[in-house]
């Protein structure tokens, strides 16, 4: 990714948990072979950066800030929309990112919506790629 030119972006992707999570497997897989369309799009152009499908809020806990952190399980916001994954992809701009985010919305099956962000830090890790993980 050439930084001189261009931006990382987080592509936010939220919806209603309780909806996606009601799709038959039949209905994911073919939601996730629309999305990797774009992805692999992405990928050609040497713009996409890590993707991720986070597990059900369920799964989630969450730590309070404060004199002391609270641990508390679930999600920190009670929201009819849950965050259920992101893209990180490289832009020329803010525009670019927009029009990613589009593209990635007309491949999407469902209504939620996707948050663009611009990227302040980015440290890739050394950490080892798990293949999708279903809940």
């Amino acid at each position: 990714m050439n930084e001189a030119q261009s931006m990382l972006y987080a592509i936010l992707c939220y919806d209603s948990e309780d909806v996606v999570g009601a799709w038959t497997k039949e209905e994911d897989e073919a939601a996730i072979k629309r999305l990797e369309v774009v992805e692999e799009k992405l990928a050609r152009q040497g713009r996409l950066g890590p993707v991720a499908r986070l597990l059900p809020t369920t799964a989630a806990t969450t730590v309070r800030k404060g004199r002391e952190a609270m641990v508390i399980d679930g999600p920190f916001a009670e929201t009819k929309e849950q965050l259920l994954g992101f893209f990180i992809v490289d832009c020329a701009s803010l525009e670019e990112a927009i029009e990613t985010a589009k593209e990635l919305g007309k491949a999407s099956s469902s209504a939620g919506s996707f948050e663009v962000r611009p990227l302040a830090v980015f440290k890739p890790s050394d950490v080892k790629r798990t293949d999708e993980v279903r809940a």
